[in-house]
């Protein structure tokens, strides 16, 4: 029973590292997306658009 409680709980741990990974490239993705938008903003600003 224990041995079953060991393998549960490295598998939950390895399954919430593993998804703070994918969260983490996500948020990176999003803020490079958002840095494209604002730089385009800011040509159209400046009448470079």
């Amino acid at each position: 029973m224990k041995r079953l409680i060991s393998i549960a709980v490295l598998a939950l741990l390895t399954m919430a590292l593993s998804a703070c990974n994918t969260m983490a490239g996500a948020g990176k993705d999003i803020q490079k997306a958002g840095q494209k938008v604002e730089q385009k903003a800011e040509d159209c600003r400046d009448g470079r658009c």
